[in-house]
C-alpha cells in the first residue's frame, strides 16, 4: 500500500512509519520539522517536507503525482497551553491545515485517512468508570475543541464524498522518541529529570490519574484501523463516535504512582518536588478500550511496568 504519514518525524508519527515499513509498505512522510526530528525518520521511508497550514497548492501537486492509498494524520499542535495562549494560531495548524488536507485527499481520490485525536482533551474529567467513545465531549481548551473540531470535518467529508475514515482518541502514550521538552509526555519528562539529577515536579497531591499507553500499541492499533478501514465504512455513520475509537489500556495510573515506577525501573530513589496544582489540570482520565477491542482487534501488550521498560 502507498502510504502516507504526516507528522510522521515527531515521536508517534515515526512509529507508525516503522510499523508501516515493517509491513511492507511504501511510505512517505509529510513534516515541517517544526517540532519533528530528522534522527526519527526510517531512512527506507521519502521526505516531503512541506506545511500543511501554508498555500494548499503544493500539497495538492504531491498527492496528484503520488497517488496515495492511505493517508495517516499524525501532524499537529500539540501544546495545549499554546494553543490556550495563542487559541487562533492553534487553529490554524490543527483546523485549517487538516481541512487542506482533506480536501487534497478528496481531489486526488484518496481510499481513507486515519486521524489521530486524543481522549483525555475530548472527554474532560471522567465522571464514571472510565470513558466510552459516546461519553460527552467537554473539551477544555482550544486543542481540543480543534481535534472534536476535525471530527466533525471528517464526518462532514464522508457524508458529502464519501470519504472513508477512522479516528483513533488516544490515552496518554509514552515510549521511545518522546520529547521531555514538552509538557504532552510526562514519561519522557520524569525519566530525563531522574537522569539529569535534577528534580522532578509533581503538581497538587499527585494523585491526578491517566491512561497511559506504550506506542508500541499505538503503532499496532493503527495498523489495525488501516486494515479495516474500508470494512467499517461500508455503512453510513449517524454520528462522529461511530467511527471513533478509544486506544487506551483500561488502567488508571497516578502521578505518584507512575512516578515511584520510574525510579525502581532506573533504579534512583529520588523523592520529587510538590508545587501547587495547575490550574484546569484533569483529576482523572480513563478510556474504556472495549469497542477497539471488538472491532478492531486492539488489545495492548504493555502495561506500564513492561512498557516503562522498554524507554530508551
Amino acid at each position: 500500500m502507498n502510504v502516507l504519514v504526516t507528522g510522521g518525524a515527531g515521536f508517534i508519527g515515526s512509529h507508525l512509519v516503522d510499523a508501516y515499513l515493517a509491513r511492507g509498505d511504501r511510505v512517505t512522510v509529510l513534516d515541517d520539522l517544526s517540532s519533528g526530528r530528522a534522527e526519527n525518520l526510517n531512512p527506507q521511508a521519502r521526505l516531503v517536507q512541506l506545511d500543511l497550514a501554508g498555500e494548499p497548492s503544493p500539497l495538492l501537486d504531491l498527492f496528484r503525482r503520488e497517488y496515495f492509498e492511505l493517508v495517516n494524520h499524525h501532524a499537529a499542535q500539540i501544546d495545549v497551553r499554546r494553543s490556550v495562549a495563542d487559541p487562533a494560531g492553534d487553529a490554524q495548524i490543527n483546523v485549517i491545515g487538516t481541512l487542506n488536507l482533506l480536501e487534497a485527499c478528496v481531489q486526488a481520490g484518496v481510499a481513507g485517512i486515519i486521524f489521530a485525536s486524543s481522549g483525555g482533551v475530548l472527554y474532560g474529567e471522567v465522571p464514571g468508570p472510565s470513558a466510552a467513545e459516546t461519553a460527552p465531549k467537554q473539551p477544555l481548551s482550544p486543542y481540543g475543541v480543534a481535534k472534536l473540531a476535525v471530527e466533525h470535518y471528517l464526518f462532514v467529508f464522508k457524508q458529502l464524498h464519501g470519504l472513508h475514515y477512522l479516528t483513533l482518541r488516544y490515552g496518554n502514550v509514552y515510549g521511545p522518541r518522546q520529547d521531555p521538552q514538552g509538557e504532552a509526555g510526562v514519561v519522557a519528562i520524569f525519566a530525563a529529570k531522574l537522569r539529569s539529577g535534577e528534580p522532578a515536579v509533581i503538581y497538587g497531591d499527585g494523585e491526578q490519574s491517566r491512561d497511559y499507553v506504550h506506542v508500541a500499541d499505538v503503532a499496532r492499533a493503527n495498523l489495525l484501523a488501516s486494515e479495516r478501514l474500508e470494512l467499517l465504512n461500508r455503512r453510513p455513520a449517524a454520528s462522529i463516535d461511530e467511527l471513533a475509537f478509544n486506544i487506551g489500556t483500561g488502567a488508571a495510573t497516578s502521578v505518584n504512582r507512575l512516578y515511584q515506577l520510574l525510579c525502581r525501573q532506573l533504579q534512583l530513589e529520588r523523592p520529587a518536588v510538590q508545587a501547587p496544582p495547575r490550574p484546569g489540570e484533569l483529576q482523572r482520565s480513563l478510556l474504556d478500550g472495549r469497542k477497539a477491542q471488538r472491532l478492531l482487534g486492539f488489545q495492548p501488550q504493555y502495561d506500564l511496568e513492561a512498557g516503562l521498560g522498554l524507554l530508551d
